[in-house]
C-alpha cells in the first residue's frame, strides 16, 4: 500500500500530461469558435515573427523589377492625380524608348477622359448635312489629341498589363475584362479558388490596346494583414490571373499557366502552378501563395515618375526590366498592412509576388502541415507526459526547454532552408502546458521537501543558506561526513565578573542583546551556528552548504563580530551596563560534521582536532592581548587579509607547535604605515626565532614604544630576559608551550 500511494501522484501526472496532449490535438484540428479564431490569430503572430527574423539585414538587389513610382515628388511636379491620359501615354512611350520589357499598371482606368471629341461629335450629329459640316476638320484634330486614344496607341506599341479589380461589392460591373487565364491542366481541381462576382475594369479601348490584364485584388487575413494573395480568382465561371501572375507570364513568354494537382479526400485540388518547365510554384488548394516579402518598403528599385517625364534618369535602369507603375504617395492611399510593415506600398506587394514567380521561391504551407503538428503533439506530448513526472523541477525545465527549443529551431530551419511555413502555436502551447503542469507538480513536492529541510537545518543555518539548500534539497542531509571547514569560537571576557554584578533577568537580557547581533553577523557571512554555551558562541563555515571560501567568510564574520561588539560596548557603557569585550579563535581543517547525539537529544555539530584547536586559539587571545587569532591553515586558505604573526605555540593537548596569526584587515585596506610596521615586526620576530637576542630586544623595544598598549611586545621582552638566562637545546624552534586552555 505505501508503494502504491507513492506511485499514485506520478500516475496522475502522467494521465494529466496525456490528457493535455489530447486537448492540444483537438485545438489543432477543431473548427469551433472561438478556439479556431484564437489559434489562427496566434499563428499569425508566430508567422510574422518567423518571417521578420528570417529577413536579411539588407535585401538583395533585384535587377529584373523596377517600380515607376508616382510619389510625392511626382504629384508636386505633374499635378494632382489622376493625370491626363496624354501624360500617361508619355510615360509608356518613355518606358518603351528606354527598353522596358513589360509595363504593368497597378491602377485602373475605368472611366473615359473628358475631351473635345464628344462635344464635336454631338455637334456634327445635329447638322442636317454632316458631310458638309464645318466641324469635320476640328473633329479629326481633336481625335488626334484625345488622351484615351493617345494612351491606347502607346499601349499597343509594347507588352503591357493593366490592373483591374474583382470584388464582391453590390454594384454594377464596369469596363471590360481581358481574356481569362490560359490554363493547361486539370482545371476542375480549382474548385476551391475564391469567387468574386463583380469587376471594375479598364475602358474597352485601353484594355483591347494592352491585350493583357490581371486583377490587383488582395485578400487580407482575418486580422487585416496581407500575408497571402490569390494567383487565380473565379469570376462568372471563368478563372482570371492576378496582375503579378499575368505580368510574369508575359515576361517569360509563357503561352499557358500549367496546373499540377494532388488528391485530397475524394477529390483533387491544385498543388502547383507553373510558368516554365523547370519551375513549379507551390500554392494552397485555393491557388493562393504566401507573399515572399524580402524586406520593408523600398526593398525594390524605385524610379520617380517625375524623373522619367523630365528625362532625368539613366535608361539602363529600365532596359529589359519589368516596370510596375504604381503609387507610394500617401495621398493616393495605396498602402497596406503587412507582416513586415504596417504601412506598405501595395505596388511592392505585387513586385514581391512577381519576384517570387520568376525565382520560383515562395513560402509554402503544405497540406500535410496540420497532420504533422498532430503527430508532434501526440508523439512529443506523450513522451514528455511519461518522462517529466519522474524528474525534478530543474530537469523538467531543462528537458522541456530543450524539446521546445528543438521544435522551434527545427521549424525555423525548415522555414529558412526549405521555405516551409509550418504552424508552431499549438505544438508550442501543448509542450508548454505539459511542462507547466509537471513543474507545478514538481514544485509541490519540492515545497514539501523544503519544509522538511527547514525543519532539519533551520535552527542552525542562516535563512539565505536554507533557501539555497532548498533549491536542490536532495544534495543536503544530516548524515555524518568529513570535509575541510572553518570553525569559530567567541567568548565574552571576564564573564564571571559580569554575571556576578547583574541579576538573573538583567544577565539574560544582556546575553540576548549580545547574541542577536553576533548571530546576525555570522548568518550574514554564511556561517552556521553550532551552539551557545553560556557566553560562548560556536559557529562553522562549509556545511551543510559547501563553501570553497569558508576560511575567508569566517574571518569576515569574525571582524564583523568585533565591530558589532564595539558598538554594543558603547551602548552598554552609556546605559551603565558592564563593558563587553570578546575574544575569537578560528581554525580550519578536516572535521566531522553531521547530526550527532543520542535518541533523546541530537544536534548538527562538528568534531575533530581542528575544532579543539580553534577552541584553544580563542583561549590565547587574552594572553596575547588581541581579540582575534587564527591558525596556519586558515591563513593559508584566506590570503586576502593582512595578518600579524603572533607566535609559535603548542597549546594544551597538542604535541605539534603551530604558528598563530592575528587578522588585521583586508588586503585592500593595507596602508603604507601598516606595511612598514609589519615588516619591522616580522624582522624582529625572525631575529627572536634565530636567537639574536640583542636585535630582537632592540626591535621589540622600538615597537613597544610606538605601540605602548600592545601587550604582545611586552610578552616578548619578558621572554627574551628569561631566555638569555637559559641554555637552549640545539633544536630549539621558538615554540612557546601554552599550559592553560
Amino acid at each position: 500500500m505505501p508503494a502504491a500511494l507513492h506511485r499514485s501522484p506520478r500516475v496522475a501526472a502522467i494521465l494529466a500530461g496525456l490528457l493535455l496532449a489530447l486537448i492540444g490535438t483537438w485545438v489543432e484540428t477543431t473548427g469551433r469558435e472561438p478556439v479556431s479564431t484564437l489559434r489562427e490569430r496566434l499563428e499569425y503572430l508566430s508567422y510574422d515573427l518567423r518571417l521578420n527574423l528570417g529577413l536579411p539585414a539588407a535585401p538583395a538587389a533585384n535587377d529584373t523589377i523596377l517600380i515607376l513610382d508616382i510619389d510625392e515628388q511626382s504629384l508636386q511636379q505633374e499635378g494632382r492625380w489622376p493625370w491626363p491620359r496624354q501624360r500617361l501615354a508619355q510615360v509608356v512611350d518613355s518606358l518603351r524608348d528606354a527598353g522596358a520589357a513589360v509595363v504593368a499598371f497597378d491602377l485602373v482606368m475605368s472611366e473615359p477622359e473628358r475631351s473635345e471629341v464628344d462635344t464635336l461629335e454631338a455637334l456634327i450629329a445635329q447638322q442636317a448635312d454632316p458631310a458638309a459640316g464645318r466641324y469635320e476638320a476640328l473633329l479629326a484634330l481633336a481625335r488626334a489629341r484625345d488622351g484615351d486614344r493617345r494612351l491606347a496607341r502607346a499601349l499597343t506599341g509594347m507588352d503591357t498589363v493593366l490592373g483591374y479589380v474583382l470584388h464582391t461589392a453590390r454594384a454594377d460591373s464596369s469596363g471590360i475584362l481581358p481574356a481569362p487565364a490560359p490554363l493547361a491542366g486539370e482545371t476542375d481541381a480549382l474548385f476551391a479558388v475564391p469567387e468574386l462576382p463583380t469587376h471594375t475594369a479598364n475602358l474597352p479601348l485601353l484594355q483591347q490596346a494592352a491585350g493583357h490584364g490581371g486583377f490587383i485584388t488582395v485578400m487580407p487575413d482575418a486580422d487585416g494583414v496581407i500575408r497571402r494573395v490569390p494567383l487565380l480568382v473565379r469570376h462568372q465561371g471563368e478563372l482570371y490571373p492576378s496582375l503579378a501572375l499575368e505580368t510574369a507570364r508575359v515576361y517569360l513568354f509563357a503561352r499557358q499557366i500549367g496546373i499540377d494537382t494532388a488528391e485530397v479526400g475524394n477529390g483533387r485540388v491544385v498543388e502547383y502552378l507553373s510558368l516554365a518547365r523547370d519551375q513549379r510554384i507551390h500554392t494552397d488548394a485555393g491557388a493562393q501563395v504566401l507573399v515572399p516579402y524580402t524586406g520593408p518598403a523600398g526593398s525594390f528599385d524605385h524610379l520617380s515618375a517625375a524623373d522619367l517625364l523630365a528625362g532625368d534618369f539613366d535608361p539602363a535602369r529600365v532596359e529589359n526590366r519589368i516596370v510596375l507603375v504604381g503609387a507610394t504617395a500617401l495621398a493616393l492611399a495605396d498602402v497596406k498592412p503587412t507582416p513586415v510593415q504596417n504601412v506598405y506600398p501595395g505596388v511592392e506587394i505585387h513586385a514581391s509576388i512577381i519576384a517570387g514567380l520568376l525565382a520560383g521561391d515562395f513560402p509554402y504551407q503544405p497540406d500535410w502541415a496540420s497532420g504533422a503538428n498532430v503527430f508532434i503533439i501526440i508523439g512529443v506530448g506523450s513522451l514528455l507526459a511519461l518522462l517529466l513526472p519522474f524528474l525534478g523541477p530543474v530537469w523538467i525545465l531543462l528537458l522541456s526547454a530543450l524539446v521546445l527549443s528543438g521544435f522551434i529551431a527545427g521549424n525555423f530551419w525548415l522555414w529558412t532552408e526549405h521555405r516551409l511555413a509550418l504552424a508552431t502555436t499549438t505544438p508550442t502551447l501543448a509542450i508548454a502546458a505539459i511542462m507547466l503542469f509537471n513543474l507545478s507538480y514538481g514544485f509541490l513536492g519540492e515545497a514539501r521537501r523544503r519544509r522538511q529541510l527547514k525543519g532539519m537545518f533551520g535552527q542552525y543555518v542562516p535563512p539565505q543558506l536554507v533557501e539555497e539548500m532548498s533549491r536542490n534539497p536532495g544534495q543536503f542531509h544530516a548524515e555524518g561526513e568529513s570535509r575541510e571547514m572553518s570553525v569559530l569560537f567567541a567568548d565574552i571576557r571576564n564573564f564571571t565578573t559580569i554575571s556576578e554584578s547583574l541579576g538573573a533577568g538583567e544577565l539574560k537580557h544582556l546575553l540576548n542583546r549580545f547574541f542577536t547581533p553576533m548571530t546576525a553577523t555570522i548568518f550574514h557571512h554564511r556561517g552556521t551556528i553550532d551552539k551557545y554555551v553560556g557566553d560562548m558562541i560556536m559557529a562553522f563555515w562549509g556545511a551543510p552548504v559547501s563553501d570553497p571560501q569558508h576560511a575567508g567568510h569566517a574571518i569576515e564574520g569574525a571582524l564583523g563580530m568585533l565591530a558589532a561588539a564595539d558598538r554594543l560596548r558603547a551602548q552598554f557603557l552609556a546605559e551603565g551596563l558592564p563593558e563587553i569585550n570578546i575574544g575569537i579563535g578560528i581554525n580550519s581543517g578536516v572535521m566531522n560534521v553531521g547530526d550527532m547525539g543520542s535518541q533523546y537529544r541530537r544536534a548538527y555539530t562538528v568534531l575533530g582536532d581542528a575544532v579543539n584547536l580553534a577552541s584553544r586559539l580563542e583561549g590565547v587571545t587574552k594572553y596575547y592581548g588581541v581579540r582575534l587569532v587564527v591558525g596556519e591553515r586558515t591563513r593559508e586558505l584566506a590570503p586576502g587579509f593582512v595578518y600579524r604573526t603572533l607566535d609559535r605555540v603548542r597549546v594544551k593537548g597538542k604535541r605539534q607547535g603551530v604558528t598563530v596569526y592575528e587578522p588585521l584587515c583586508a588586503q585592500t585596506e593595507l596602508t603604507p604605515a601598516m606595511s612598514d610596521w609589519l615588516q619591522r615586526h616580522d624582522a624582529t620576530l625572525a631575529a627572536f626565532w634565530n636567537q639574536d637576542w640583542d636585535a630582537a630586544d632592540r626591535g621589540f623595544r622600538e615597537l613597544a614604544a610606538e605601540r605602548p598598549g600592545d601587550r604582545l611586545y611586552k610578552l616578548y621582552l619578558e621572554r627574551i630576559d628569561q631566555l638569555r638566562r637559559r641554555e637552549l637545546p640545539p633544536d630549539w624552534d621558538g615554540v612557546f608551550e601554552r599550559r592553560e586552555k
